[in-house]
């Protein structure tokens, strides 16, 4: 039984061999947030995956979130907090909640990377990795939401040179030092392109992108960008999954190898879908 046990753990290293030379040295982005950020267990697992991905050549860069942590601290302080096609209204007592918010999760995440033995390097506001100017619509007023115009990569490929992992928190920075909230997708579809990344990796709370028939969900295991714009007309991809499949075909259209859509409750879903033929959520290809 031994033997055996260990041969399928064998076989399981063998399969991953064709992808560990395809992807050594190529850059992963990684976003990671919503709810799935504050569980520990979850945030384990998936910290544990992005550290393999450096060990064993590949270098992730990753994203963070913050959504939840914020909706609980403006609670608490009595503040209420209004959307807009998914995007904070942000007005300036929010916009300190914002980054004081991320930047604790930013430390958090820097401080578990580390005690996982892997080099890691957080970049918050004053690094001005995302230039912005400020996110005008013709009927709203939005406050302090940023629109992303260029990507400041230098510090973030140096990190990645010396082996640290990035970890980014999506503030945004204007030519006259005003600081925006960044919709923390956004963030992780724009850089991927300015890296040139192989990958784009949206972690999510969901399997990927599901089309029901009959009474059963079927996973959409792979879509194209036309596909994609299809099932967002006819209400199979809709709220929160909208902007995350439109900044993956974006990313694509820039340059990205290809996105992907995982669940990360799934223990080590991103070593799944990475490093098997199978797969395990949705991927966007051109």
């Amino acid at each position: 039984m031994r033997y055996e046990e260990a041969t399928k753990k064998a076989n399981i290293l063998i399969e991953a061999l064709p992808y560990l030379k395809k992807f050594h040295k190529k850059i992963f982005v990684i976003k990671y947030g919503g709810s799935i950020l504050s569980d520990p267990r979850i945030r384990s697992q998936v910290l544990e995956d992005i550290v393999f991905l450096a060990f064993s050549g590949i270098r992730p860069v990753l994203v963070h979130g913050g959504g939840t942590n914020i909706n609980e601290r403006l609670k608490k302080i009595g503040v209420k907090s209004e959307f807009y096609e998914g995007m904070r209204i942000t007005s300036k007592e929010i916009l300190e909640v914002v980054e004081e918010e991320l930047d604790k999760i930013n430390d958090i995440l820097v401080k578990e990377i580390e005690n996982m033995g892997a080099n890691v390097q957080g970049f918050k506001t004053k690094e001005r990795i995302f230039i912005v100017s400020k996110k005008c619509l013709p009927h709203i007023d939005l406050g302090f939401v940023g629109s992303i115009k260029d990507v400041n990569t230098t510090k973030v490929i140096s990190a990645c040179n010396e082996h640290k992992i990035p970890v980014i928190s999506p503030m945004g920075v204007s030519q006259d030092d005003i600081k925006f909230n960044v919709n923390a997708d956004e963030a992780a579809s724009f850089l991927s392109a300015k890296l040139k990344a192989e990958k784009l990796v949206f972690l999510t709370n969901v399997r990927g992108l599901v089309r029901k028939f009959e009474n059963e969900e079927v996973l959409i295991s792979s879509i194209d960008e036309k596909k994609a714009e299809e099932l967002i007309r006819e209400g199979v991809i809709f709220e929160g999954m909208i902007p995350k499949v439109r900044f993956g075909c974006l990313a694509l259209k820039k340059g990205v190898g290809k996105a992907h859509i995982l669940d990360a409750r799934i223990p080590h879903s991103l070593l799944l879908e990475i490093f098997t033929d199978e797969g395990i959520g949705t991927e966007i290809v051109k």
